[in-house]
């Protein structure tokens, strides 16, 4: 009985089912340990492998009667799949998301120097089409395909949101600074396969990859930028974690890098309770949860 899902498997039931492995452990015997999933949730296989090699991010076809753990009595890796039926992905239509990021662009980012950057990454197809699948964390808050584009959807909209409420002096480069002060994720971490970080994200991390990125769109037209202009956009990068021990190497010196902090900060940690909440029923606690290192009432 071929199953799509692996929580509509039923103990004992004869399935076929599609599972992405995302992790291999040591082999057993003939066996080999791994866990594979799809979208929903994962389990622990034990599969004979007959020394074909089992790779991370490979879809197989386990078939066999369900158990936990599973151990399929035979396997076919498949070679094409929708990679969303595997991984976890925003439940908002992702254009709807790019939507309103462009419409607030369009409002807010006017001057010719702001718009010159803007464009320099969102009107490069093959950025905007990582950026569109990228992940806002591999654990901690947006880990799902399309969380880049929400987190930074809701980075600008506070960050707009708090630059009129206190009337700062650049509002502009605040929000400007809001829509990029995460585009060096789109190389730190892998989201076409199991998440994790790639050898250079884990080497540099994206807020010295975002700044390398931005100093190369500035070199490519130097006459566009005013020096003031370039060092508070990279300011707002280096410094939107807020403290030296939370990842940013100073802390905020400005006010727009102070708006986009708080504003990063909100967002970030509402997504984490989104996440910790969801399935909770009212009046119940939820589990323990290392992200927000406790337990909550709902």
């Amino acid at each position: 009985m071929k199953i799509e899902r692996l929580k509509d498997c039923k103990w004992g039931e004869k399935v076929e089912i599609p599972l992405m492995i995302n992790k291999v452990l040591v082999g057993r015997g003939l066996l080999t340990s791994i866990y594979a999933g799809d979208k929903d949730m994962e389990i622990k296989c034990f599969i004979k492998t007959d020394g074909v090699k089992l790779e991370v991010g490979k879809v197989i076809l386990a078939k066999g009667n369900f158990s936990e753990p599973f151990k399929p009595s035979s396997f076919q890796f498949v070679e094409e799949y929708d990679i969303n039926e595997f991984l976890p992905s925003v439940q908002r239509p992702i254009e709807d998301i790019m939507k309103e990021i462009e419409l607030l662009s369009m409002e807010e980012i006017v001057s010719s120097e702001a718009k010159q950057l803007d464009n320099y990454f969102f009107s490069n197809e093959h950025f905007v089409e990582k950026f569109k699948c990228g992940i806002g964390g591999v654990f901690n808050h947006h880990n799902y395909r399309g969380g880049l584009a929400e987190h930074t959807l809701g980075v600008m909209t506070l960050s707009k949101y708090l630059a009129y409420k206190y009337d700062i002096r650049y509002k502009e480069i605040a929000i400007l600074g809001a829509k990029i002060h995460d585009i060096g994720k789109v190389y730190e971490m892998v989201y076409d396969a199991p998440f994790s970080y790639t050898l250079k994200g884990s080497l540099q991390g994206h807020i010295v990859m975002g700044i390398v990125m931005v100093e190369k769109a500035f070199a490519e037209n130097p006459d566009a930028y005013s020096e003031e202009f370039k060092e508070r956009i990279k300011a707002i990068i280096v410094e939107h974690h807020g403290k030296v021990e939370y990842g940013s190497p100073v802390a905020p010196k400005t006010q727009e890098a102070h708006v986009v902090h708080y504003a990063d900060y909100v967002d970030a940690n509402m997504n984490k309770l989104a996440i910790v909440s969801e399935g909770v029923e009212p009046g119940t606690w939820s589990g323990f949860d290392k992200r927000v290192d406790g337990k909550l009432f709902l």
